[in-house]
This record gives C-alpha cells, structure tokens and sequence, in this order.
C-alpha cells in the first residue's frame, strides 16, 4: 500500500523492475504519473489496484479504507480495521480535509499513526503538520493513542527538550503497532 508516489516513499520499489517471481499488487491512490519512469517500467510491481477514497477494500482479511490527505500529490491515508481494532495512517498532510476529519471522527482510530515534521508553530505548515495541528486534529478524533511520524531534525531536537502530552509518542523505525 502506498500513500502517494514522492520518491522518498517508492525509491525503493526500483530495483523490483528487475526481480524475477510472481507480480506484486501495488494499492495506491490513481496518480496517472506516478514517479519517474516507475509506470513504464513496472517489472514485478502490478499498480493496477488503485483505490479510491472512502471505498472500502480487503486486504489480507484486513478493511481498508482511503482516507483523502493534504498534500502536494495525490495522497491518501489510510484506516486499517480488523474485527477489534483501527488505526489509521496519516502519513505526508497538512492538517486533514473535512471529510477525513468527520470520518475520522465518527470512526474513531485506537491508534493514529500521522505525519508530525515540525515542533510546535505560530504559522500553519505546508505539505506536513506541526505538533499544533496535531494536537487539534486529536481534539476533534480523540484517538486514545497518537504516534506521530515523519519527524524532523529539528523537530527530533525539540522532542530532547520537551516532552509530548499524555497518549502521544514519537515512532520510530522497526516500531511494530498490534491489531488484533
């Protein structure tokens, strides 16, 4: 599943346009120019399985829904549920388009996974949140568990000096979030 098609977040499908084996299915928003020359050039990877906002999908046994984002490309988050849990992934947006703030909202996430670049700001940020938009975007979900992600150098510094409030934490690679 991805997000969108920045090339900090499908660099590292190039090399599977020369794997050998059976297709792997890409699910991902409709980008009609993905990234680079990755479409014209798909070796194992299948993109034919694009999904579209708020239309559910399984996955694996897993609901899948596409939750539009704010950002400079097509992107999508995600809320992923099994029978006991939901977590969303909100990873790469500014804030949260109405629509995915309601639905959010009224299918509230156990855990919320979502992007959190920069410390605390006056001005509201582009292309990806500050610890303030978070903050206000939880007030509204009200998501029990927050882990915020795709943070900053200078957010990271921030976090040395400051601690988050109750229910927040920094992710960190090789984290491993349980749904049950």
């Amino acid at each position: 599943m991805l997000t969108h098609y920045h090339m900090d977040h499908v660099q590292g499908l190039f090399p599977l346009r020369w794997g050998v084996g059976d297709p792997i299915p890409v699910y991902g928003p409709p980008d009609e120019q993905g990234c680079d020359d990755l479409f014209k050039h798909p070796g194992l990877l299948d993109f034919s399985h694009t999904v579209e906002p708020f239309v559910v999908f399984d996955l694996q046994g897993l609901q899948v829904t596409p939750l539009p984002l704010n950002h400079s490309k097509l992107t999508f988050g995600y809320l992923l549920e099994t029978a006991h849990s939901r977590v969303a992934w909100l990873s790469d947006t500014a804030g949260l388009p109405e629509k995915t703030l309601k639905f959010l909202r009224n299918n509230q996430p156990q855990v919320m996974v979502i992007d959190c670049s920069h410390p605390p700001r006056e001005d509201a940020p582009r292309n990806h949140c500050d610890l303030n938009t978070v903050l206000a975007l939880n007030e509204v979900i009200r998501s029990p568990r927050v882990i915020l992600t795709h943070i900053s150098h200078q957010f990271d510094a921030w976090l040395m000096e400051n601690a988050l409030p109750p229910g927040f934490e920094a992710g960190f690679d090789g984290m491993e979030i349980g749904v049950a």
